[in-house]
């Protein structure tokens, strides 16, 4: 019997237990590249690139095939055994209710009915071979539909198809000729979207909707919900009204729905109303008891086949003037060439639409691949709804995207392939065939109800904001803006509008980032934020500034600003009043009112000096080059001045700049810190860089930042490296400093015994004998 491992026997270790020793040299960038060579990159012409791009071998063409045609790799691998059955049952559920949703969306697309079966059928079977989601029901989708019939509604309002025969008191529409129209409208937009599409989705640029942000969709879905709420409540009341587009049209259908509400079907509206009841409490039940129920129940299908027979039952059209589905195509209309000469017309809508058809089925699909473990391609995504709306165009179609309910049908009844969509689009061509006529007494209002209880999903979340305040408001702001504006101003501006908010709020983060400074803690190399945390220590004469953001023209000013903040003075204001200080000082000695030592120090001290006058008279600090360190009288600026002579304190000697978060610099960057750090030089204040990442460097040595005065030696691998060898160097500094006050207490001494007799400490000792030696030379 083979014994346990011991090892997974063992205790967890306390995490204080966990600890690291390192002994290293402070590193400063240029002493880590004089120890570790860089590798050199290999650089390529632009026609070494497009060569090796163009170039063509057995294995790339076969890899290109398989990417543009993702079925080639999939359907060979098809388990039949495993997966046939579950695809079937799942395809069969999802028919169904795709055949149900396309009537009803196609209310939203303000196109016949009937049509609404076709774009449930045709994109179905061009995405079964270009599109890589084995799981999302291609079709109509209610946000989509609703854009797409404002396009419809705006292009092809009731006003332009008023019949001849109208009277004073009557107003008789051609819906004939209106809805040839409409579906026309609806197709071009299809083929134009499916055009954007597929050119978006071959220049690979299917990262664009990584700008549509979750809470932005949210925001935007939601509104979008409401709209169509809208816009179907109409039709559940039956009630007469104007199509309004643009803004505020939700407002205005609005107010003409209460203005009418009197003249309310009453059978529309309680066959509406019972829909919406019956199929939203059903979907309840299927979400609650999903792992006791094998098959969701198909409460659309139910309602729709009662509905049907009450109606033809009952005959609600001649006996209470319900408004009825009457005519339904049975088979197919011949392919069509949609008018071209629309585009012009309709290519801001389309964009809009093309992205945002886009962006709900990748974030759909994302969804359920990443729950069953495979992966989606975004571009071959872009591309296979691309040719699923250009080849949809052709015949009679409106866009196409998916459906969350029914990818969840899909998903949730077994669905293991794309071969459940196309069984599914066997079940909408059979209702296309076949069942077209049996459905021509369907209540409206029933279809209304259908697409209303989908709704749920998209009004629920409403319920995210609350959480989005707690976790990130300006997340939340993005969500309501978007929903508020897409309302007020209609789908396609207030998507734009919230996209704009959305980038806005990103330019403010990135523009005005949460700058700190930092602190050590005792016996680590970790440095925080001392606003944070009680224990970080500052070390004396030094600041760390971290600024979590890349350095460009637009920040730069808010870098300046948390400098300041952080060192308490403005540099510019120190050097200028100290050379103003100078000047009034070399008149004072001239005029003898103050005197000066052999080694330049003031003397006949004054009053101290803490004031911070504002200066009121500013050079330009590109003419101020010269550090005051090097002017021929020396100050010691931070002791007491003359009373006449008042200068602001500079308590640091040293600057520290944490540059780990910064991702990129542009040349206002890269000059902007060449003068912060000319600026500190001038007034004997050195400043240091650390953390910096690679390529940051590289760009700083392309625009020219280093010189004579700025090395590389001022940029260090790490703060703790950085400060390290700030301390090293004060130390060194005082050792110097006292050795030349040993020296001139020994020349101005009569008797020098009198200092070697004094009792001195070792340190005191050591720079004592160094002092003598220096003397004997």
């Amino acid at each position: 019997m083979a014994e346990p491992d011991s090892r997974s026997q063992r205790p967890p270790l306390p995490e204080r237990s966990c600890t690291y020793v390192v002994s290293r040299p402070v590193y400063s960038q240029l002493a880590w590249e004089q120890q570790h060579e860089r590798r050199l990159q290999e650089r390529r012409t632009l026609r070494e690139r497009l060569a090796k791009g163009c170039s063509c071998s057995r294995k790339r063409a076969l890899h290109a095939l398989k990417t543009l045609l993702p079925i080639l790799e999939w359907l060979p691998k098809y388990r039949v055994k495993e997966w046939l059955l579950s695809d079937v049952i799942s395809g069969v559920s999802t028919g169904l209710v795709a055949t149900l949703q396309g009537m009803a969306y196609a209310l939203l697309a303000a196109v016949p009915v009937g049509y609404g079966l076709y774009s449930a059928f045709f994109p179905i079977l061009t995405y079964f071979i270009f599109g890589t989601s084995r799981h999302i029901s291609v079709g109509p989708f209610p946000v989509v539909s609703l854009m797409v019939g404002s396009v419809v509604l705006n292009m092809a309002p009731d006003e332009h198809f008023i019949s001849n025969g109208t009277t004073l008191n009557t107003t008789m529409i051609d819906s004939a000729a209106r809805d040839k129209a409409r579906v026309v409208i609806a197709s071009t937009l299809t083929l134009l979207v499916g055009i954007i599409q597929l050119i978006l989705g071959g220049l690979q640029i299917g990262f664009i909707v990584r700008y549509l942000a979750d809470p932005l969709i949210g925001g935007f879905t939601t509104a979008a919900a409401f709209q169509v709420l809208v816009s179907q409540l109409k039709i559940i009341l039956n009630v007469p009204t104007k199509n309004y587009n643009g803004i505020l049209s939700i407002i205005y259908t609005l107010v003409e729905i209460f203005q009418n509400v009197g003249g309310t079907n009453i059978a529309d509206f309680i066959a509406g109303l019972l829909t919406i009841i019956i199929c939203m409490v059903v979907k309840e039940l299927n979400d609650r008891f999903k792992h006791k129920i094998p098959i969701p129940i198909p409460i659309e299908v139910i309602v729709t086949v009662i509905a049907t027979a009450i109606s033809y039952g009952t005959n609600l059209e001649k006996n209470y003037n319900a408004g009825i589905v009457k005519s339904i195509p049975r088979g197919f209309l011949p392919p069509l060439l949609p008018p071209v000469n629309l585009f012009s017309e309709m290519m801001t809508a389309s964009f809009s639409i093309a992205v945002v058809a886009y962006a709900i089925a990748v974030s759909v699909g994302k969804v359920y691949a990443t729950k069953h473990d495979y992966a989606i391609d975004g571009n071959q995504e872009f591309i296979a709804f691309g040719i699923s709306n250009i080849f949809s165009g052709f015949f009679s179609c409106f866009v196409a995207t998916t459906a969350l309910s029914r990818t969840a049908v899909q998903e949730s009844t077994g669905g293991k392939t794309q071969i459940a969509g196309i069984l599914s689009a066997v079940i909408v061509l059979v209702a296309i065939v076949a069942l077209g006529k049996l459905l021509e007494p369907l209540q409206k209002s029933v279809l209304a109800g259908v697409v209303i209880a989908n709704l749920k999903g998209m009004f629920m979340q409403v319920c995210d904001v609350p959480c989005l305040w707690r976790q990130n408001k300006i997340d939340a702001v993005i969500w309501v803006f978007t929903c508020l504006a897409s309302i007020i101003l209609g789908l396609d501006l207030g998507l734009l509008a919230g996209l704009m908010f959305a980038l806005l709020t990103v330019i403010l983060r990135v523009q005005f980032p949460s700058w700190s400074s930092l602190g050590s803690f005792p016996n680590t190399d970790i440095y925080k934020s001392t606003k944070i945390y009680k224990n970080g220590e500052e070390s004396e004469g030094v600041k760390i500034v971290r600024f979590p953001s890349p350095i460009f023209y637009g920040n730069i000013d808010g870098l300046k600003k948390s400098i300041k903040s952080t060192v308490g003075f403005d540099a510019i204001q120190v050097y200028n009043k100290r050379l103003k200080a100078l000047r009034k000082i070399q008149k004072l000695i001239k005029k003898g009112q103050l005197r000066a030592t052999k080694n330049g120090i003031i003397s006949d001290a004054g009053s101290s000096n803490n004031a911070f006058e504002p200066d009121e008279d500013i050079e330009d600090p590109e003419e101020l080059d010269i550090p005051t360190k090097e002017i021929e009288i020396q100050v010691d600026w931070n002791s007491d001045l003359p009373v006449k002579v008042n200068v602001p304190k500079v308590p640091i000697h040293s600057l520290v700049l944490d540059c780990g978060a910064v991702s990129f610099l542009d040349i206002v960057g890269v000059k902007s810190l060449r003068m912060i750090v000319k600026e500190f030089q001038r007034i004997d204040v050195t400043v240091y860089f650390s953390s910096l990442q690679d390529h940051v460097i590289q760009k700083l040595e392309q625009c020219g930042f280093f010189d004579d005065n700025i090395r590389k030696d001022i940029f260090f691998l790490t703060v703790h490296d950085a400060v390290l060898y700030i301390l090293n160097q004060v130390k060194s500094q005082e050792v110097q400093d006292s050795i030349l006050e040993t020296i001139s207490l020994m020349q101005d001494c009569k008797d020098p015994l009198e200092l070697m007799e004094a009792e001195l400490t070792e340190e005191e000792l050591d720079v004592q004998d160094e002092a003598m030696r220096r003397l004997a030379f």
